[in-house]
């Protein structure tokens, strides 16, 4: 054992806190208050029927397209190395309208539909049960199916646990699944009752919502019926705090396990902007909106805390990420639209958001996987683009299931004329083999920030980092050229005993490891 070199130990201190006079980015972490697990669902995905997501994007009829039985396989790779966990179908909206008999058996016979939640397309419900689940177990994801409370019976949700859950040969239901191809059931877990039940899923009012809930819950899941189930609930899509009081109220714990939410980071839902061509004072006010969800789920776990003080119910924010206005001369009904930095650092502030309040969030899924909304894929018939939020979610896979580090955090503003906001935003975790990684956001569109990190009693001898960044915040990949911005290797961190300097570029997205 070396002995201590106390003079070069007081000067390491002295110089942190010297330079903490000067600085006001300043991170303490405290293990000793590490209790919470980052759930790996906290990194989940969306796919709905709109758009390009599932047709022409995740399943594909083209001869020159690699794919298993309609599946492509570079969506597949690409979504194994992401580490996806968890994946929510078939809606949002379309969720309500959509009866999953119609879409099982030979495809020849299978029932065609309009899609009238988005662009009345007509669809040959060749993309149905069978093809989701065994999409889920190709890329290793949880599937999250999205019951049909809006337009279905709730004889239609307890079939459907039946077909996909139930034993060889305990009903017919079990049997047709068998005659359909699948022997084995898939046991499903996870289950949405309903999907924005306060608009396209019913315009309900909350009580009535929660009584329908309650006997879909009950009918789901009760006696002789499929055990186990994680059943989530229909929560706010604005600052509704009064719906998720009535949600947590009324609804006997021993009939929910989770409550959803829901938040885009919209700067004018009349007229969103572009994707590609902002301003700063645009991006200014998005990153105001992707702010807000600290708010949104500091206040709603305000109130699942009132009613659920042992923390039994998640908090499952199965809808977020930017939406804008959808690409030129494309459909409007099918909002697809490019992934920018801005996107970047709407994902990483989003996600350390997420895994600081691991307490309570336990599931999110970003809206959507492919071609819609903030995707993390974007196809053009056999060619594939990755987009800086793959990237971002693809560094920060790293948290999955670790233990969350506790920190303190004192930060810079980003001032926009008389209007400022937070400029860094971070999380940290340990591992199970014990590395330490903190994740760190620097939204500002202009300055560079200086972050001085107290270690605490975490002591770490080597430090590695990946860096995403690019010249602009207007800047993307394309089909032309689809590795404009990926991670790169970073060097501006330096460690010195238990304190860490870093210097991050603006708008850039940092994660380090300490060994």
């Amino acid at each position: 054992m070396q002995p201590i070199n106390w003079n070069s130990l007081l000067l390491a201190t002295v110089i942190f806190f010297s330079q903490t006079l000067f600085a006001q980015n300043k991170i303490i972490l405290d293990l000793s208050k590490a209790k919470d697990t980052i759930n790996r669902n906290i990194y989940g995905h969306f796919a709905e029927h709109l758009g390009r997501c599932i047709y022409d994007g995740i399943y594909t009829t083209g001869k020159n397209i690699p794919n298993k039985n309609g599946i492509r396989l570079d969506i597949v790779d690409a979504l194994k190395k992401l580490k996806t966990p968890v994946l929510r179908w078939p809606g949002g909206c379309f969720a309500d309208t959509y009866h999953w008999k119609d879409a099982i058996g030979p495809k020849e016979k299978r029932k065609q539909i309009s899609n009238t939640s988005w662009g009345n397309v007509r669809e040959d419900n060749s993309f149905g049960t069978h093809e989701f689940l065994d999409f889920c177990e190709m890329i290793g994801a949880e599937p999250y199916l999205a019951v049909n409370m809006g337009g279905g019976t709730v004889q239609e949700a307890v079939d459907w646990v039946q077909y996909v859950n139930h034993a060889n040969g305990s009903s017919y239901l079990t049997d047709m699944r068998m005659q359909n191809g699948r022997v084995n059931p898939w046991k499903v877990k996870y289950w949405g009752v309903g999907n924005e039940s306060w608009d396209c899923g019913g315009n309900m009012t909350a009580d009535y919502y929660v009584n329908e809930y309650r006997k879909y819950a009950t009918m789901m899941t009760s006696y002789s019926n499929t055990e186990g189930l994680f059943r989530i609930a229909v929560g706010p899509g604005t600052e509704d705090y009064a719906w998720t009081e009535t949600v947590m109220k009324q609804i006997p714990a021993r009939r929910i396990e989770g409550v959803s939410i829901h938040h885009y980071s919209v700067i004018n839902w009349s007229k969103k902007g572009s994707a590609t061509q902002f301003s700063e004072d645009e991006y200014f006010r998005t990153m105001e909106q992707a702010w807000r969800m600290e708010r949104m789920v500091r206040k709603n776990k305000e109130v699942m805390d009132k009613y659920d003080p042992q923390k039994r119910v998640a908090l499952i924010v199965d809808e977020w990420g930017g939406w804008y206005d959808v690409e030129p001369g494309t459909n409007g009904a099918f909002l697809y639209q490019q992934n920018t930095m801005r996107d970047a650092m709407i994902a990483g502030l989003t996600l350390n958001i997420f895994n600081n309040h691991c307490d309570r969030v336990r599931m999110a899924n970003l809206a959507q996987m492919v071609n819609v909304l903030q995707a993390v894929i974007l196809t053009k018939e056999e060619k594939l683009v990755l987009t800086p939020t793959y990237h971002v979610m693809e560094m920060y896979n790293v948290h999955q299931d670790a233990q969350m580090i506790p920190l303190a955090m004192t930060s810079n503003d980003y001032v926009m004329g008389d209007k400022k906001i937070q400029a860094v935003s971070a999380s940290a975790s340990k591992d199970k083999s014990g590395v330490t990684h903190i994740s760190l956001v620097n939204i500002d569109a202009n300055k560079e920030q200086e972050v001085l990190v107290d270690l605490g009693s975490l002591s770490a001898k080597t430090i590695t980092g990946r860096i995403l960044q690019s010249a602009k915040l207007q800047d993307h990949n394309t089909f032309d050229n689809p590795q404009k911005i990926k991670p790169a290797v970073f060097t501006g961190a330096t460690l010195n005993g238990s304190h860490l300097s870093v210097k991050i570029p603006p708008f850039s997205v940092v994660v380090l490891a300490l060994k």
